[in-house]
């Protein structure tokens, strides 16, 4: 495994396994590392082991493009509204995977938009995530009110054991009335869990540095200009694009307007992450599949005729499908020149 969330194996058991499951274990009684390595702090004034003493700390490590940690979100959101009374703490740790989420006021607008009022350490350095010797996103560490890390979970799912532990170190800690039902959490958008019974697609980089199945006849060349083109036929989960493009390491940046980039899927939903390459710009796009408007499957970032616009650093939902699930083409088409496409993931 390496430092990315279950999703990035891009292989459709492993993935499944993500979406309905993940590494749930006893930690021992390890002491809880120093967040001194954080580079600035949202929500709240610099947090230390003192401020921290006496109480259950939930330490979640996070960056706001992931879907993988963006589906666990309103059950952590859940338990830090229901139990913050009763002692416990939640912190999040936002460690960037792609350049931009370094911006804070990127993980500022993205607080805002996905009503995280938690305290936030903003871990650009890595300086958290190696204290910690983390490698995933999401990763959730359980801490108990003595300062040790008691249990942890590596990516999606158990929210039901992740809650039996907070409800355990609470009440170990003292806490009156600790509640032992479950917190009502009914995800929406793309906070919905994915479903692994139709999920054959997984994490797939755009950029050079972690591409693969790039399909397009040319193949890549890389750090300059090249028009590309698309096959008539890709086989399931290959890519290509078709117009002017570069491709760099982190991204595939789009020169001249009319650029395409074709994915061969198998899922209910499909995400790519994109941004204007200058700020404040907007890219307009048209999505399509199977080479039609989506209509009812379309997601919440376009409409049913496949228009959305891109206009800052984030992830966007192309595709919901309602049923059936094939393989099927999805193609984004951009009407504008001036956009990086990053990563598509899969729901």
């Amino acid at each position: 495994m390496t430092k990315r969330s279950y999703m990035a194996l891009a292989l459709p058991l492993i993935a499944a396994i993500a979406a309905i499951g993940a590494v749930t274990r006893p930690f021992g009684k390890r002491e809880m590392p120093s967040l001194s390595g954080a580079t600035a702090w949202l929500n709240t004034q610099p947090l230390t082991a003192a401020d921290l003493k006496g109480k259950v700390v939930l330490v979640e490590f996070w960056t706001y493009t992931c879907i993988n940690w963006r589906r666990t979100l309103p059950y952590v959101r859940a338990w830090a509204e229901r139990y913050k009374d009763k002692g416990l703490v939640v912190i999040g740790v936002s460690t960037p995977e792609f350049s931009f989420e370094k911006d804070i006021n990127n993980v500022q607008r993205a607080l805002k938009e996905m009503n995280m009022g938690f305290p936030i350490a903003i871990d650009n350095n890595y300086g958290v995530w190696r204290a910690f010797d983390n490698e995933y996103w999401p990763a959730l560490y359980f801490i108990d009110a003595k300062g040790h890390i008691r249990h942890h979970q590596f990516g999606e799912g158990d929210y039901e054991g992740s809650e039996k532990v907070i409800q355990q170190l609470l009440t170990e800690a003292g806490a009156k009335n600790v509640p032992t039902d479950l917190s009502p959490v009914n995800p929406n958008g793309a906070e919905l869990a994915a479903d692994p019974n139709t999920l054959g697609s997984g994490e797939t980089y755009t950029g050079y540095g972690r591409t693969q199945n790039f399909s397009s006849p040319d193949g890549g060349v890389y750090d300059k200009p090249h028009v590309y083109t698309t096959p008539e036929h890709l086989q399931l989960n290959q890519w290509a694009l078709a117009g002017d493009w570069t491709l760099r390491e982190e991204a595939a940046t789009l020169n001249k307007a009319g650029g395409r980039i074709t994915y061969r899927f198998h899922a209910r939903d499909v995400n790519f992450i994109l941004g204007p390459v200058k700020p404040g710009d907007a890219v307009r796009f048209r999505v399509l599949i199977d080479g039609h408007a989506p209509g009812t499957a379309h997601g919440v970032d376009v409409d049913a005729q496949g228009n959305g616009k891109v206009n800052e650093q984030g992830m966007y939902q192309l595709i919901r499908q309602p049923g059936p699930i094939i393989d099927r083409d999805v193609t984004i088409e951009f009407l504008d020149p001036g956009v990086q496409g990053f990563d598509f993931t899969f729901g």
